[in-house]
């Protein structure tokens, strides 16, 4: 069976049979499991959505990206078949417009980090507990970093293209060992919901969409009805 967070959870569980030296071992209880659960169900229901409607206006404003995304959703799952986790995984082109959406639209517009002792770099020095801000939105839009930063390319991230990308100029879940725990949950519940949508409707602009090449938000203020105004339509 797959190896999941609650199942590493459950078997963290805490058994005070089991002893080490003669003290209980050091494991979770039932109500740490039951905390855990809940922040990775409610603490991705913003982020998430944002992230779905971003991903939603991009295809809007860009129907070839969406016909092509549909053809790969077709062919791995005709006829409106029930959606594979396995299958769903190897959909390379989804992974390449979801990736290119987070980086043009990432909901956390900077990361915060803590110096644990004071260091010295390039010349600049970092002193202990100093909070360091990682301004993510700027680094997803540098154009020494990316061609054409404000234009929707999800061929950026393809398999061929991939490789050459620095993870340190990508970070819309943060980098290193302290990344957003959440992160593959996020990934699958977008890619699922976005394939169930996109199996019977598609996406389209109205007169009310509008197209913003800036951003005037500031953290966790990111509206998306502000950003968003389409029509679905169904597909027959």
């Amino acid at each position: 069976s797959r190896v999941d967070f609650l199942q590493l959870m459950i078997d963290s569980q805490k058994d005070n049979d089991t002893k080490t030296g003669g003290e209980p071992t050091k494991a979770l209880t039932d109500h740490e499991i039951l905390s855990q659960a809940m922040i990775f169900i409610f603490a991705g229901y913003e982020t998430s959505s944002s992230t779905m409607s971003f991903l939603a206006y991009n295809l809007a404003t860009n129907p070839h990206t969406m016909t092509k995304l549909q053809e790969e959703i077709d062919t791995v799952f005709p006829n409106k078949a029930p959606i594979q986790y396995e299958a769903l995984m190897q959909m390379d082109y989804l992974d390449c417009v979801l990736n290119e959406s987070l980086r043009l639209y990432p909901v956390m517009l900077r990361l915060e980090r803590v110096a644990k002792k004071t260091v010295e770099i390039n010349g600049i020095v970092i002193p202990k507990d100093c909070i360091v801000l990682v301004p993510t939105w700027t680094l997803h839009r540098d154009p020494e970093i990316w061609s054409d930063p404000e234009e929707f390319k999800p061929e950026r991230f393809s398999k061929e293209n991939k490789e050459s990308i620095d993870p340190y100029t990508y970070m819309p879940f943060g980098a290193g060992p302290r990344n957003c725990i959440g992160m593959r949950f996020a990934l699958i519940m977008i890619k699922l919901a976005m394939v169930e949508i996109l199996q019977s409707f598609t996406f389209s602009v109205c007169d009310e969409t509008e197209v913003r090449r800036s951003h005037e938000q500031t953290e966790y203020d990111i509206n998306k009805h502000q950003y968003l105004f389409q029509h679905g339509h169904h597909l027959f």
